[in-house]
């Protein structure tokens, strides 16, 4: 599959501002959204440090930066710590059930909120219907919602991609009425119970950016593995 990955195309964008690191100029390198995807090259693509954004895998490709570097957590290793451990206690009463991928008012209203409430700084605000479609929905990958009420309230959902070798971790958002109860740590470490239910060996969080602390908290789920020269790297 490597082999193959060198008759892929990809694009590699002019250099622009920066989401993360505001001194910093960024580039990204795209596949081609003509290539065909599927599970095989999916997960290879992910295995070599790339995201997927709507029906887009994408991976930094900076001139003079490496500050984006991938982050997965082999699940069978994982130990939550007592923090950890408090926080699943304090969600015991939220439901969480699986859903097949779709726009609804409900879901797309929470996420509104969020973007309204903890990101109106960033380029995704102000959240349209079309952005969330375009974002979070796609036509070739085995993506779920995992969505956790408090009795009938829709409260946070984690959408998550289905690998060959474990779940991708797209995006979380929640009420900010209810952020005592940590829902995105509850989200991730739903998301390894859920790679252990299925028998999946790791979940992928994306990218870890040390001077960064909107992405800090994405080492803090020990051991964790880190993509550096393009090997997978523990750290304990």
């Amino acid at each position: 599959m490597k082999d193959e990955l060198t008759r892929k195309q990809f694009y590699l964008t002019p250099s622009h501002p920066c989401s993360y690191l505001p001194a910093q100029r960024a580039r990204t390198l795209f596949l081609d959204p003509r290539e065909p995807v599927d599970d095989a090259l999916y997960g290879v693509l992910t295995r070599a440090g790339f995201r997927r954004s709507g029906s887009h895998l994408y991976r930094p490709r900076c001139e003079d930066c490496t500050a984006c570097i991938s982050v997965r957590v082999p699940v069978e290793r994982f130990e939550p710590s007592r923090r950890y451990r408090r926080i699943v206690a304090r969600n015991a009463d939220l439901t969480l059930t699986v859903e097949r991928p779709a726009y609804s008012r409900e879901i797309f209203e929470l996420y509104a909120r969020y973007i309204r409430e903890r990101h109106a700084d960033g380029d995704m605000h102000p959240a349209t219907a079309a952005q969330f479609r375009s974002f979070l929905l796609s036509s070739w990958t085995h993506t779920k919602f995992l969505t956790f009420r408090d009795s009938s309230k829709l409260v946070a959902v984690a959408v998550t991609d289905t690998l060959v070798d474990g779940l991708s971790a797209i995006y979380t958002f929640f009420d900010p009425d209810y952020s005592k109860r940590s829902l995105g740590v509850y989200a991730i470490l739903s998301q390894i119970q859920e790679c252990r239910r299925r028998g999946l060996p790791h979940l992928y969080l994306g990218y870890w950016i040390r001077d960064c602390a909107k992405m800090s908290y994405k080492i803090q789920y020990r051991p964790v593995e880190l993509l550096i020269h393009n090997r997978w790297v523990a750290m304990t």
